[in-house]
């Protein structure tokens, strides 16, 4: 498994969630880094993108001011902190590394996915 993202649970309304995601080194890199995610009868949508360093981030209108993505390149890994969550934040939540330029909002740019972890926000 080259990317494997954990932390997703059971949360309440308003609660907070912080997704881990490990990739090997190769993936890591020097590449871009985003999360995306998919409920269930809908379309895989983004969610955040991080630059190679963290220097750049980009969120998509429904998370920003809630979520925030960052990593540590020491350890390979990517996060995505959640808070103030709502309902319909309840999906399964993938992290995938980016193939060209980071910051992109379709999945297609994303050439390495994750298994995904589940996040339920009951209400």
């Amino acid at each position: 498994v080259q990317l494997q993202a954990s932390g997703g649970g059971l949360v309440q309304t308003g609660g907070s969630l912080r997704l881990s995601c490990v990739a090997s080194r190769r993936i890591f890199g020097n590449n871009g880094m985003g999360w995306f995610r998919q409920a269930p009868g809908k379309e895989r949508e983004f969610v955040a993108a991080i630059s190679w360093n963290g220097g750049s981030t980009v969120y998509a209108d429904s998370v920003k001011g809630r979520f925030t993505i960052s990593r540590d390149n020491a350890k390979n890994t990517v996060y995505l902190q959640m808070n103030s969550l709502k309902p319909e934040d309840s999906a399964i939540y993938y992290c995938a590394g980016a193939r060209g330029s980071w910051g992109s909002r379709d999945a297609y740019n994303y050439g390495y996915w994750g298994q995904g972890t589940q996040v339920t926000v009951s209400s």
